[in-house]
């Protein structure tokens, strides 16, 4: 930083005229000043009630009497000197001070209300003992003049280095978080995600939820999510919609922390009208896998394009049909090959009716209700499908695999799967 005096300061310093013996009697008041100034600070401003004891106090009495004594050093000096001449160990003094402020968490209201304090506590001490030792009605004018410009000098240097702290410690904090999310991503060992979250100054919670959306509306969500959540990544490819390859603009992967029950609520309502994914609630440790069910809740042909939020909670069936997609596929070839020989068109038909009627439980006018078909269409469907399966219809392993097989999402994912059309019956 740079620690000069500014030209408002050092033309009151050239202007003041203090003789050696006034400066000599206000050296010595400097410990009594120093004390009477800390006492006043920690009674008077809220943000340092008692908070400036023991240790501590000795140290900010100490930096106190600095800066008087630098105070001091620049009333005393001027003649014959540079008034611009840098008061380097006071100002940096200043700016560390307000470095260490921010690091303990006070805001910057409270360091310049201790200044206000500290001005007026220090101004009123020094000019009792100006006045008694002599001190004329206009050099003592210059004298407050001074005393004021130069703690607005300490106090805009604490201010500068209070503001980078907090612009330094929170750039680091955020390189921090984001290797962590980057560790729960990998699949790190606790230990190391243990190390990583105290490095970040992040309170691991119980679970963290993956959210995927675009890049570009991630700064309004998180304004209204906990302080807490993660941002892994910016400008991640986007989840593979239908056929495999990305769609949409690039994404980010938030981790929020304990939004189960309720607070998954919460998080719908926050990411209402804007293309998310959400992920299950996972231990923190297993964030990843949370990761993992939201892209490929994103990718289910269903879910492409929605226009809203999806909760991947609801697409457990549809994530499950589709999870091995060659395994779907050798399924489907086998559970419909009794439907092989037949033309598309009414290979379809059948395949509705038949899901229709496994489905229904063989409820015969609800299967019509369903599929909008007159009930003795239903009749006439049926007849080819027994003709076609015969006894396999009443056996329960081959009634589940053509559930599974017949699926909305089963024939969608295996005509997505590269080379296997020719196993789509």
């Amino acid at each position: 930083m740079d620690s000069s005096v500014s030209s408002a300061t050092a033309r009151g310093a050239a202007a003041l005229r203090i003789d050696d013996a006034v400066l000599k009697v206000l050296r010595e008041r400097l410990p009594d000043v120093a004390t009477r100034t800390v006492e006043a600070v920690t009674r008077e401003v809220p943000g340092y009630t008692g908070a400036l004891s023991g240790s501590m106090a000795a140290n900010i009495e100490a930096a106190v009497q600095m800066a008087l004594a630098g105070f001091l050093k620049l009333a005393g000096g001027s003649r014959g000197s540079d008034p611009s001449t840098p008061l380097g160990p006071t100002l940096e003094g200043a700016y560390a001070l307000g470095r260490g402020e921010a690091r303990s968490g006070r805001s910057m209201d409270a360091l310049l209300a201790a200044y206000r304090v500290g001005a007026r506590v220090s101004w009123r001490e020094l000019s009792a003992s100006a006045s008694a030792a002599g001190i004329g009605a206009g050099t003592m004018a210059q004298f407050a003049e001074l005393v004021f410009a130069y703690i607005d000098e300490l106090s805009a240097a604490s201010v500068a280095g209070h503001t980078d702290e907090l612009s330094t410690s929170g750039r680091v904090r955020e390189r921090y978080r984001e290797r962590l999310g980057q560790h729960l991503l990998a699949g790190a060992r606790d230990d190391t995600l243990a190390a990583a979250a105290e490095r970040a100054t992040w309170t691991p919670p119980t679970t963290l939820t993956a959210v995927l959306l675009p890049s570009a509306q991630v700064r309004a969500v998180l304004a209204s999510l906990s302080a807490d959540t993660l941002q892994v990544g910016e400008d991640l490819p986007a989840p593979p919609g239908e056929g495999g390859t990305a769609a949409g603009p690039p994404y980010s992967l938030l981790l929020v922390p304990d939004v189960d029950g309720p607070g998954r609520r919460h998080l719908l309502r926050v990411l209402e009208e804007r293309q998310a994914v959400v992920g299950p609630p996972r231990p923190w440790t297993r964030a990843r896998t949370s990761y993992h069910r939201a892209v490929r809740t994103a990718a289910l042909p269903a879910v492409t394009g929605a226009p809203g939020p999806v909760d991947s909670e609801d697409h457990l069936a549809e994530l499950v049909v589709t999870a091995d997609s060659e395994a779907l596929a050798d399924l489907r070839a086998r559970a419909l090959a009794p439907l092989a020989g037949l033309s598309p068109a009414t290979r379809e038909r059948l395949a509705e009716t038949l899901r229709a009627w496994l489905l229904l439980q063989g409820r015969r006018d609800a299967v019509a209700a369903h599929l909008h078909v007159h009930a003795q269409t239903v009749r006439y469907r049926m007849g080819q499908l027994r003709e076609a399966y015969g006894d396999r219809l009443d056996d329960p392993g081959a009634v589940l695999d053509l559930l599974v097989a017949l699926h909305p999402d089963a024939a969608a994912a295996v005509s997505t799967e590269p080379g296997a059309e020719g196993t789509n019956p």
